[in-house]
């Protein structure tokens, strides 16, 4: 969330910021309710100040007053009350207030880093650097054949469990997924993660929180007769867990990784990836996430976009590193680094981790702070995936295929997996 004091004092300012995502933001009505905010502010502020007057006052005539309902004390009183009337009445009005600049200020999204790309959309994202030798090489397979001819997973049945676009690992499919769970929650935690497992549902005040209410409402999935919906990313969870709390700055900064299944309704997505394992509606992932020392955040993000990127070193997956430009941006990143890994038979990489730096954004939504040189200050977080294990397992399946059939097991998950080759029965 952005801060109510730079909207009121400085629109101009914010409405520019905003415009570098490739759109016109008009905040002008937003400024005219928190300039009314701070108008009834203020008014509160003096008639409390003078109530406590007039309540020394009072306390001054019964004290050398014999009779205490003389002329004077009893118009004191009435204007005590008229005081306490009139701020009731102005609390009432703030109370409407907050919540139409809280609303509104909700809808808009994070300011874009000076130094993102400037651009309108992906076509402008800037390529950083490639790691690895793509193989390149005629007549690969996809994975979803792989998949099939393997029979590690089964698209076609599970639509009779539920829908299209959900999945069925079977026998190696669902260990090699499990595999990739404990082997990507191992490198982690021994890189200084602490480990959580959050709840899979997460009410509308965590969503709000990490900035997927209101704005991306229509792309999760909501339990009808309560104020629950299956999480998105552990993202939500995790920002959601120091929700409305003061972090000691001893503790800073705070490592979680999470493993957690995902669910996405993808609106707006139909008719691209619609098989196989790159866009379903329930996958799993491991999460990164940090909680760090404003002052620290830009070298916090280069630090967890390297966390991610070491897992894909380890399983020898080429990939190649992406700023993402201003146009590109997620609703509540300011900066954000993509890891996109290569996928032979698309002859292209295609994301498997966004790593993005939401400077105070997620912080000031959640009520995140910290006491910081004698200061409160909200907090910075950072996110990335370690990464997106089905992506994870398309991209092993067709970089490791071999010309009987067989999948090459990356050596580093040999050990979780327990063989070098994926086969046929």
């Amino acid at each position: 969330m952005l801060d109510q004091k730079l909207i009121r004092e400085n629109p101009t300012s914010v409405e520019e910021s905003l415009s570098l995502r490739g759109k016109v933001f008009n905040i002008s009505h937003i400024n005219k309710l928190t300039i009314k905010k701070k108008e009834i502010d203020i008014k509160i502020s003096n008639l409390q100040s003078e109530s406590k007057k007039l309540s020394k006052l009072i306390g001054q005539e019964i004290s050398k007053s014999k009779n205490n309902e003389s002329i004077e004390l009893n118009q004191l009183k009435k204007k005590g009350n008229e005081y306490r009337i009139k701020i009731s009445e102005l609390e009432e009005q703030k109370r409407i207030l907050d919540k139409q600049v809280n609303d509104e200020i909700s809808n808009l999204p994070n300011f874009p880093s000076k130094d993102a790309p400037i651009g309108k959309d992906e076509s402008n994202n800037v390529q950083i650097k490639t790691w690895g030798e793509p193989l390149r090489e005629e007549n690969l397979k996809s994975h979803l054949e792989i998949g099939e001819s393997l029979n590690i997973f089964d698209s076609v049945k599970s639509t009779k469990i539920s829908k299209s676009r959900f999945i069925t690992l079977i026998g190696d499919g669902a260990r090699l997924e499990r595999a990739l769970i404990n082997f990507m929650l191992d490198m982690h935690t021994k890189n200084g993660y602490l480990e959580l497992m959050p709840p899979a549902l997460v009410n509308s005040e965590s969503l709000k929180g990490s900035g997927q209410l209101p704005k991306f409402a229509n792309e999760s999935f909501k339990c009808s007769n309560d104020d629950l919906w299956l999480s998105p990313t552990a993202e939500v969870p995790l920002t959601a867990f120091h929700r409305n709390g003061i972090i000691d700055p001893q503790q800073l900064p705070i490592k979680y990784v999470a493993y957690s299944p995902c669910f996405r309704r993808e609106a707006g997505s139909y008719g691209r990836d619609t098989k196989g394992l790159i866009r379903l509606h329930q996958f799993n992932k491991v999460e990164l996430y940090w909680f760090c020392d404003p002052s620290k955040s830009l070298e916090a993000h280069k630090m967890i976009t390297s966390d991610a990127e070491s897992i894909l070193k380890k399983l020898n997956l080429p990939y190649r590193l992406v700023d993402i430009c201003t146009g590109d941006l997620g609703f509540s990143s300011s900066r954000t680094f993509d890891l996109e890994v290569w996928l032979p038979s698309s002859n292209c990489y295609r994301e498997i981790s966004s790593c993005s730096n939401c400077l105070d954004f997620q912080a000031r939504r959640s009520s995140i702070r910290s006491k910081i040189e004698k200061q409160n200050v909200y907090l910075h977080t950072l996110n990335g995936s370690g990464l997106a294990v089905g992506r994870t397992m398309a991209a092993i399946l067709e970089n490791g295929q071999q010309k009987d059939g067989s999948v090459k097991i990356p050596d580093a998950l040999v050990p979780y997996f327990g063989s070098n080759f994926l086969k046929t029965a």
